[in-house]
C-alpha cells in the first residue's frame, strides 16, 4: 500500500485514505531521503549561499515532519491500538534523526561557512534572524560538544521522546478506566438538568443502567460544581487528581526519569538548569526572570486570595452552623458556586441555553472576521477522520482568496486526548506556489444531548475564542520561511493571539451577535448580563493563584527540584501547590503524573507554565487599544493582523508588541481586569 497520503504535504490533506500500516514505510523511507539531504548540505564546499544553507535546511525536514505531525495529529484525536503501536515505534526514531541535527558537524560547519559570506552579513530582517537564531539553536543543541557528548544527548532525546509519549498514552488510559455509576437518581440533587442527561446519556452509551460519570472534564465540572452529595463529589475529586498513578497507568516513574533526562541535558549543554536552557529563547530569557515574574504576581495576588479563603469558609458557616466542616478540595468549586449565586444572583448555568454551539461558533467567526478581515464558509468536501468533525474555509475579505481550511472537532470520545487545543496541521511559507494552511481547533465540550444543540459554559465559549485566536496566528501568517510561520514563536507570545480573543466573550456588542436563546432566540437579559460581569472578578484571586501554583511547581521542578534532597517529584510538586491552594490536599493528589502540558513531550510546557500568566498581561494591555480605538474596529483588527498575526517571528516579540502598542506592556490592565488592582 502506497504510503503518499500520509508523506505528501498535499492540500487538502486526505485524512480518509490515512492508514496506521503507513506510518511503518513512509517514516522508513523519509528518515534514509531526509538523512541523505541533510547529508548533501553538510557536504557541500560552496559557494555557500542562503538558499543552500538555511533554505536547503528548512525544505530537508518538510516531509518527515509533516508526516509524523499528521501520525501524531491521529494518535491525538482518533487513536486505536493499530496507531497507537505504529506511532510508538516510529516517534523515537524521528525524534533521534532530528535532535541529531544540531550535531550534525557538516550542517555546523556549512552554516558557520555561509555567516562569514558577505551575502550573509548583507541580510536583514527575517532572514538575519533566521541565521542568527539557527546559529544560536545549533549551539544550544549541542553542536560545540565532543564527540561522546553528542552521542549521549541524541541518546537523552530519543528517551525523552519514548517517555512523553508514553505518559501520555498512560494519561488518556487513565481517563477512559474509570467510570462512576449512579443508580438511584436522588443522589444526583442539585446536578443541572443537562448535565444530568449526559451522564444518562453516558451510561445507555455502555449499555448500563443509571447515570455514568467519567474523568472528561465535561463530566467532571459540573459534578464537582452541583452535586450536592458530597461523597460523590469526593469519590471522583479523588479519582481525577490521582490520575497516572495507578499500576496499570503507572506516570510517576516517568516523571522521574523525564526530569532526570532533562537535567541531564541541561548540564551537559552548559546550563545551570533546565529551565535557563529552555527559556533562553523566549521573552523571559532566564529562569530567575520567569521566577521573579511569578513571585511577583503571587505576592500581589495574596491578600485577595487569603480574604477569598476566608469569605468561603465563613459562607459555608452561615449555611451549616459555626461546627461546619472544614473545606476538603471536592467542596470548593461546590460553596463557591452557591456564594456567587448568594453575593451576585448570578447562577452560571442559566447561561446556557445562551450559548448554542452553533451559534458560538458562528459568533467567534462572525467576530474574527470582522476583526481580522476574513470570513468562514463550510468545506464541505473536506476528508475527515471522524464523523462529527466539521470543516471550513477561511477566505480573505477582499478579493476572497482562500487562505486556509480549518478542521473543528468538538466532542469527547474515547479515542481522542482531554482538554482543548489548536493544531497547525499544514502551514505553508509565503514563498511557496500554493500558500494555503489547514489547522484544527479542538475542544471537548459537553456534547449534544437528546437531539437538542450543545449548549456551553461561558468558559467553554471561552475556550472557542482561545483556540480560534491560535488559529487565526496560524492561518494569517504570511512568513516565508516555514520555521519563522505561524504560531513558531517564543512560548511566552504564542498565548497573545488566542488570549486576547476571550475578552470579546464579556463584551455586549459581541454577544448580541451570538448570545441567543436556544429556544426564543433572545439575548442575554440585561440583568443576566450585568449580574455574569459583576460575578467575574469574583474569586479571581483563587484562579490567578491556582495557575500560579501550576507555574510555580513547574518552574520549581525544572530548577530547584534534586532527587536526593526533595525525593519523590509528585510529593515535592504537591507541597508547592498546597502553598497556593483554598484547602489542604490529600496524600493521593499527584497532579504532575497527568499534567500533559509539562511532561507529554519533551519539551511542551516544560519550564514554561508561566507562559499562560505572561502572555494574559500582554493581552489585558493589548485589548485597551481596542477599547479606546473601538471593540470592533476593522482598523485596529487590521493593525494587530498585520503587526502580529501575519508576522510569526520575523522579528523578537517584544519588537511585534511595540508595533501595536507603541510601547511595552503594562501589568496595571490585567491587575484592573482581575480586580487586584490596588
Amino acid at each position: 500500500m502506497s504510503h503518499e497520503p500520509l508523506s505528501t504535504r498535499a492540500f487538502p490533506i486526505p485524512f480518509d485514505r490515512i492508514t496506521p500500516d503507513q506510518i511503518r514505510p513512509a517514516v522508513d523511507e523519509l528518515l534514509v531521503s531526509t538523512a541523505a539531504a541533510l547529508d548533501a548540505i553538510g557536504a557541500a564546499e560552496g559557494p555557500y549561499t542562503f538558499d543552500g544553507t538555511l533554505g536547503a535546511l528548512e525544505r530537508a525536514t518538510e516531509r518527515l515532519e509533516h508526516a509524523m505531525h499528521l501520525a501524531s495529529h491521529l494518535e491525538h484525536v482518533h487513536t486505536s491500538p493499530e496507531l497507537r503501536a505504529a506511532y510508538s515505534e516510529a516517534q523515537p526514531r524521528v525524534a533521534e534523526l532530528l535532535s541529531r541535527i544540531p550535531l550534525h558537524a557538516g550542517l555546523d560547519r556549512a552554516l558557520r561557512s555561509y555567516a562569514e559570506t558577505d551575502e550573509a552579513r548583507a541580510l536583514e530582517g527575517a532572514e538575519a534572524r533566521l541565521l542568527a537564531k539557527t546559529l544560536e539553536a545549533f549551539r544550544r543543541h549541542g553542536a560545540a560538544l565532543p564527540p561522546e557528548g553528542k552521542e549521549r544527548l541524541a541518546a537523552i532525546e530519543g528517551e525523552l521522546a519514548r517517555h512523553t509519549l508514553r505518559f501520555a498514552q498512560n494519561t488518556l488510559d487513565a481517563t477512559n478506566a474509570f467510570e462512576l455509576i449512579v443508580s438511584d437518581e436522588a443522589r444526583l440533587a442539585g446536578l443541572p438538568d443537562g448535565a444530568r442527561a449526559a451522564a444518562k446519556e453516558s451510561a445507555v452509551a455502555k449499555g448500563k443502567e443509571g447515570y455514568r460519570f467519567t474523568l472528561q472534564a465535561p463530566s467532571v465540572i459540573p459534578a464537582l460544581t452541583y452535586l450536592d452529595d458530597a461523597s460523590l463529589r469526593e469519590a471522583i475529586y479523588r479519582a481525577h487528581v490521582a490520575r497516572g498513578t495507578d499500576p496499570a497507568q503507572d506516570n510517576r516513574p516517568l516523571v522521574v526519569d523525564i526530569l532526570r533526562l532533562r537535567r541531564e541535558k541541561a548540564e551537559l549543554l552548559g546550563y545551570a538548569t533546565f529551565a535557563d536552557l529552555v527559556l533562553e529563547d523566549r521573552m523571559a530569557k532566564t529562569a530567575a526572570r520567569a521566577r521573579a515574574f511569578v513571585d511577583d504576581l503571587i505576592e500581589r495576588t495574596t491578600r485577595a486570595f487569603e480574604q477569598e479563603k476566608r469569605d468561603l469558609t465563613d459562607y459555608r458557616r452561615e449555611l451549616e452552623g459555626p461546627d461546619a466542616k472544614e473545606l476538603a478540595p471536592w467542596d470548593v468549586a461546590y460553596y463557591a458556586e452557591k456564594l456567587r449565586r448568594a453575593r451576585y444572583q448570578f447562577d452560571e448555568e442559566a447561561l446556557r441555553p445562551y450559548f448554542a454551539f452553533e451559534r458560538v461558533l458562528a459568533g467567534a467567526f462572525d467576530i474574527a472576521g470582522q476583526l481580522y478581515g476574513v470570513r468562514f464558509e463550510p468545506w464541505h468536501d473536506a476528508p475527515t477522520w471522524h464523523e462529527s468533525v466539521r470543516a471550513y474555509r477561511v477566505l480573505d475579505a477582499q478579493g476572497g482568496r482562500w487562505l486556509a481550511g480549518i478542521y473543528v472537532d468538538p466532542y469527547p470520545r474515547e479515542t481522542k486526548q482531554g482538554g482543548a487545543w489548536m493544531d497547525g496541521l499544514l502551514g505553508r511559507g509565503a514563498l511557496e506556489h500554493d500558500r494555503r494552511h489547514i489547522g484544527l481547533l479542538a475542544t471537548n465540550v459537553t456534547p449534544p444531548v437528546g437531539g437538542r444543540d450543545a449548549l456551553l459554559t461561558h468558559q467553554d465559549v471561552e475556550t472557542v475564542f482561545h483556540e480560534l485566536g491560535h488559529l487565526m496566528h496560524h492561518c494569517l501568517s504570511r512568513v516565508a520561511h516555514r520555521s519563522q510561520a505561524g504560531t513558531n514563536v517564543a512560548w511566552d507570545f504564542v498565548e497573545l493571539p488566542s488570549q486576547i480573543l476571550e475578552n470579546w466573550c464579556w463584551e455586549r456588542e459581541a454577544l448580541d451577535r451570538f448570545a441567543l436563546h436556544v429556544d426564543t432566540g433572545e439575548r442575554i437579559p440585561d440583568e443576566l448580563f450585568d449580574a455574569m460581569c459583576r460575578a467575574r472578578t469574583f474569586r479571581a484571586a483563587s484562579a490567578q493563584m491556582r495557575q500560579l501554583g501550576f507555574a510555580l511547581a513547574d518552574l520549581s521542578l525544572h530548577t530547584e527540584y534534586d532527587p536526593a534532597r526533595h525525593g519523590d517529584p509528585v510529593t515535592y510538586s504537591r507541597a508547592i501547590l498546597e502553598r497556593l491552594s483554598p484547602t489542604p490536599l490529600p496524600p493521593e493528589h499527584a497532579l504532575v503524573a497527568s499534567f500533559g502540558h509539562l511532561f507529554s513531550d519533551p519539551v511542551g510546557y516544560a519550564a514554561g507554565y508561566y507562559s499562560y500568566k505572561w502572555a494574559e498581561v500582554l493581552d489585558a494591555d493589548a485589548f485597551t487599544r481596542f477599547r479606546a480605538e473601538g471593540l470592533l474596529s476593522p482598523e485596529v483588527g487590521a493593525a494587530f493582523r498585520r503587526t502580529i498575526l501575519e508576522r510569526g517571528d520575523e522579528a523578537d516579540p517584544a519588537e511585534l508588541y511595540r508595533d501595536f502598542m507603541g510601547r511595552d506592556p503594562a501589568i496595571a490592565p490585567l491587575l484592573e481586569r482581575l480586580g487586584l488592582a490596588a
